[in-house]
């Protein structure tokens, strides 16, 4: 079988945009590395349901913003438009699971922008949000800084994770207006990054960027309000050095979460009790390479690729889908910077 995906990258060095690749199942390969988008700092990318869109962040100069792409049915990407204001680029972009909605998440400027796909623009801004506050960190949490922007698995709410704020808040959109329903502040100083539901269960996880940690929550689905059930370390207890939290994954049945450490350099797989939703430990799996940025789990689940931006290389490892234990596979594939990983859905 083959799972064709996409590549986010920083545009520096050898990088020219957008790539793309295949990986090969039957092969246990990372296969055909084709640069598909030349534009800058497209970071993190977002593809709609049917596969037929592809959105990404985009840097052009002193603007940022979203660019919009088709699929074509070899997996080219032809341009559609971008929107763009004056200031950083966003760091994150989402689609609803009904290709109606995209969202960004802006870390510099503390900002989430809600845009409407436009079939003359590629995308229309409608709503931008901007947090205020700082953190207890004075040099990573000096103002606001939105990582995640996402809309609930249900579509009814927008949720933003600011890792500036130590916040989780979640939003209720309207045609033109981001309308606050709820908050859950995290200790001072955690950071939080990235959040992931659970498929099937009310629960929610949270990666910290600062300190590292998984944050098990329970979300009502009902008010969009969420608790904490528990805080474990991503990192052994004898780790010293410094380490940054990243990504963070659910494979698709809810009975693990993977998560990303840059400085560590590994994946910690936990194993979700499937009655309280709390999780632990399993493992650490070393990505061979510097600065896990980002990794996927593919559409088949046997395999997860992590993406070493430091050291420009793609990963792949095996999943036992029963253990969720990672086995490392001798499969690298060299790409310039790469930030972030998405396959094609199936």
């Amino acid at each position: 079988m083959i799972y064709n995906g996409y590549i986010g990258t920083y545009t520096k060095g050898k990088s020219e945009g957008i790539y793309s690749f295949a990986l090969d199942t039957t092969r246990k390969k990372l296969v055909d590395l084709h640069a598909v988008a030349n534009l800058g700092n497209p970071t993190y990318l977002a593809i709609s349901s049917n596969n037929n869109h592809l959105y990404s962040v985009v840097k052009r100069g002193s603007e940022g913003g979203i660019a919009a792409f088709t699929i074509d049915t070899s997996g080219a990407l032809e341009p559609l438009g971008q929107s763009l204001k004056t200031g950083a680029s966003p760091c994150y972009v989402s689609v609803d699971r009904e290709d109606r909605r995209i969202l960004d998440g802006n870390y510099h400027e503390g900002t989430a922008c809600v845009y409407a796909p436009d079939p003359n623009r590629g995308v229309r801004l409608k709503a931008e949000m901007k947090h205020e506050g700082s953190g207890a960190d004075p040099v990573r949490q000096e103002a606001p800084h939105i990582h995640f922007a996402k809309f609930t698995p249900d579509n009814r709410f927008a949720v933003t994770v600011d890792l500036g704020i130590d916040a989780l808040t979640t939003y209720h959109l309207t045609e033109d207006r981001w309308i606050k329903q709820s908050e859950l502040n995290f200790t001072p100083g955690t950071g939080p990054r990235h959040l992931v539901f659970h498929p099937n269960a009310p629960y929610a996880y949270v990666m910290t960027e600062l300190s590292s940690e998984v944050i098990a929550l329970h979300f009502d689905e009902k008010n969009g309000n969420f608790s904490i059930m528990q805080t474990v370390s991503a990192l052994p207890a004898d780790f010293k050095g410094h380490s940054q939290g990243a990504a963070i994954k659910i494979s698709a049945d809810g009975r693990f979460v993977y998560v990303s450490n840059r400085g560590h350099n590994s994946i910690a797989v936990f194993q979700i009790d499937e009655e309280s939703g709390r999780i632990a430990l399993i493992e650490h799996a070393d990505t061979i390479g510097d600065w896990p940025r980002d990794f996927e789990i593919d559409p088949s689940g046997q395999f997860l690729v992590v993406a070493n931006q430091n050291s420009e290389d793609l990963v792949l490892f095996e999943r036992d889908m029963v253990s969720g234990h990672l086995s490392l596979l001798d499969a690298k594939l060299s790409v310039p910077y790469p930030v972030c990983i998405k396959f094609m859905h199936v």
